[in-house]
């Protein structure tokens, strides 16, 4: 029996609209990656981008709102800066991915395969994800840490060690 199964015994309802959603994963990483410019600056890093001028210039993002989404980048270990000097100019930082940023791959490739999929110009899709080394098509794809595919509606979302109830006097 699961915390699922012992609160539906102690509720007229579905639990799962009992659940207390405070330490939803999901809603943590959407605070930090949950807008537009913040993916689209990952996208341009991904890309090759590592300079301030250059990132600007391809999103063309106000200057104040990319300073604060680098910045925050930087802060939560998503991004680091290296320097960079140009000859005759100040060293300047430069933008480069980390290992705890490059684990939001899966979710931004899984971003463009659904871009390409739904929402691609007539014409195809701007940039195509190739595996460098043999050049094949990169795709997203749910598997389980058993190596078995698994589609969308086979899984079964169980409660977790953080799982927990709303406290009793606010379930509805």
């Amino acid at each position: 029996m699961n915390e699922w199964t012992t609160a539906r015994q102690d509720t007229a309802g579905d639990p799962r609209l009992d659940r207390d959603t405070s330490n939803c994963s999901i809603a943590r990483t959407l605070q930090i990656v949950g807008d537009k410019w913040t993916i689209l600056i990952l996208r341009e890093i991904w890309y090759g981008s590592s300079r301030f001028g250059d990132i600007e210039h391809v999103l063309g993002c106000p200057r104040n709102l990319l300073a604060t989404r680098l910045k925050m980048l930087v802060a939560e270990g998503i991004l680091a800066t290296d320097t960079y000097q140009e000859p005759g100019a100040r060293s300047r930082p430069k933008y480069v991915i980390t290992p705890k940023g490059t684990d939001l791959a899966p979710a931004i490739l899984g971003l463009l395969q659904w871009g390409d999929r739904y929402r691609a110009d007539p014409e195809g899709p701007a940039v195509v994800p190739r595996h460098r080394e043999c050049g094949g098509h990169v795709d997203v794809r749910i598997c389980c840490d058993q190596g078995h595919p698994v589609e969308a509606g086979d899984i079964e979302n169980t409660p977790g060690p953080g799982f927990r109830m709303k406290p009793a006097g606010e379930r509805s």
